[in-house]
């Protein structure tokens, strides 16, 4: 007997099918249950952390009974699909955990799908690390647990999610612009920024594109609209990576793209052609020393932490690597990396920032034996091997 095959979504309303077809599964208990599940595949998530999600904070006096009376219909519309019930949602102390194949549950490939694009990006491929990040995105269906939004569990849990959604939008792009599709994209980038006005790496990435394709007059406007947004909106000045990138462009001077290792020439003397392609522009790696490859976090709570081939990311959520409690720290607050020139530490648009040697880092900066990073009240060393 064929195995059904199963896919479950959360990155839009909370959706199982299997064999293709959408199985109504019940109430929005129910796709809590999946939602919660499936945020941690393959692991128990204790009954109290369940009936907590579930009831939003009130769980019933009897929240065992009550779950298990959740779970039971659940595994009855699972086996009537002709699926392994038990199997699929196993009870496991202290409470159920879900089993699905990899790739069986949206959020799982869209992780997936952006670590083999960050994987493209460090070998240099910038249109196919596009494509991925591209079919990353393709994941979605809508908003991350759209269904199921006014519980406290869904609203937080989508809060990370567009989060990530919103980088790897970010990252698309400058995967287009490093190879050579910045004509063709300056369309999405004006949408988005009157989408999202107050979103600054999406302006940079708009007034680079339009200053890469020879449009010096329009990247300018641009720099001013943001300016006046700003000034509306929030009473403030444009950041000085901003800034400096205005400068760059009334100067005629080279522009860094948005990434940290792709320096666009300037632009060329006459606008790109409508395919963006690279021979409008020139593209060269920035010069540079590498440095340590391998290392160790020395957290100082005691933590240990080995930096290698994984990315390590750091934040308050618990799905980060390293997940530190401290209110100053953000749900995803850092990440360090193995990149080209060695050790990367890249600061995630946080809310309080990251110090590097009591230095704040603007946007990533490169690891040395001794280096102390500091987030919030927490210290953490780097130890190169």
């Amino acid at each position: 007997m064929t195995t059904p095959d199963v896919d479950l979504r959360i990155l839009g309303p909370v959706q199982l099918l299997v064999d293709g077809q959408p199985l109504a599964v019940g109430g929005p208990k129910v796709r809590a249950l999946l939602a919660v599940l499936a945020m941690q595949p393959g692991r128990a998530v204790s009954a109290g952390t369940l009936a907590d999600a579930l009831w939003d904070g009130e769980p019933p006096a009897d929240e065992v009974g009550s779950l298990q009376v959740l779970v039971f219909n659940l595994r009855k519309k699972l086996r009537a699909t002709g699926l392994d019930a038990p199997a699929v949602l196993r009870t496991v102390a202290p409470g159920y955990s879900l089993e699905l194949p990899a790739g069986s549950i949206d959020r799982t490939r869209f992780d997936r799908l952006r670590r083999d694009a960050v994987a493209e990006v460090r070998g240099g491929n910038h249109e196919r690390a596009a494509e991925i990040f591209r079919d990353a995105l393709g994941q979605w269906s809508g908003d991350a647990l759209a269904d199921l939004r006014g519980l406290r569990f869904a609203d937080e849990a989508a809060a990370a999610l567009d989060e990530e959604r919103g980088q790897t939008l970010i990252a698309r792009i400058e995967a287009d612009i490093a190879c050579g599709r910045a004509a063709s994209i300056v369309g999405e980038l004006v949408a988005l920024t009157a989408e999202q006005p107050l979103n600054e790496p999406l302006w940079a990435q708009l007034v680079t594109a339009l200053y890469v394709v020879g449009r010096q007059a329009d990247a300018l406007a641009a720099c001013a609209r943001l300016r006046a947004v700003l000034a509306d909106e929030l009473g403030i000045e444009p950041s000085r990576r901003l800034a400096e990138l205005e400068l760059t462009v009334l100067r005629g001077e080279p522009v860094a793209s948005t990434g940290p290792l792709v320096v666009v020439g300037p632009p060329a003397a006459t606008p790109a052609s409508e395919s963006g392609s690279i021979a409008a522009f020139s593209t060269t790696v920035v010069d540079g020393v590498s440095g340590p490859r391998r290392g160790r976090l020395l957290v100082d709570d005691g933590r240990a932490l080995t930096i290698g081939d994984e990315r390590v990311r750091i934040g308050r959520m618990p799905d980060n690597e390293l997940m530190l409690d401290d209110p100053r720290a953000s749900r995803y607050h850092a990440e360090i990396f193995v990149g080209r020139f060695g050790v990367t530490l890249q600061d995630l648009d946080s809310t309080n920032g990251t110090l590097l040697n009591d230095t704040p880092v603007r946007a990533r900066a490169f690891l040395s034996d001794g280096d102390v990073i500091s987030i919030g009240d927490v210290d953490m060393r780097f130890e190169a091997s």
